[in-house]
């Protein structure tokens, strides 16, 4: 079986946001943390929890985000 893209989860100062998901998207991301518990010998009794590591990870592997990011650093120091 291939490896999940999630790893370890960092625990960071959370920052709380309220979301809406499609019901087809909650119930994958119940087998994701299921799956992902099986995988690595640890509970997650938490499935919410791991929306914010998917999205930093969806960011992180984003050329064309981190392309603009990197334009808009600059920019920004073109400012200053």
């Amino acid at each position: 079986m291939a490896k999940l893209r999630l790893s370890d989860l960092n625990n960071d100062k959370p920052v709380k946001v309220t979301v809406e998901l499609p019901a087809t998207v909650h119930r994958d991301l119940i087998v994701y943390a299921e799956i992902l518990a099986r995988e690595s010998n640890q509970p997650i009794n938490d499935p919410v929890k791991l929306i914010a590591p998917m999205l930093a990870r969806f960011m992180a592997t984003d050329r064309t985000f981190a392309k603009a990011r990197r334009t808009r650093q600059l920019l920004k120091q073109g400012d200053g």
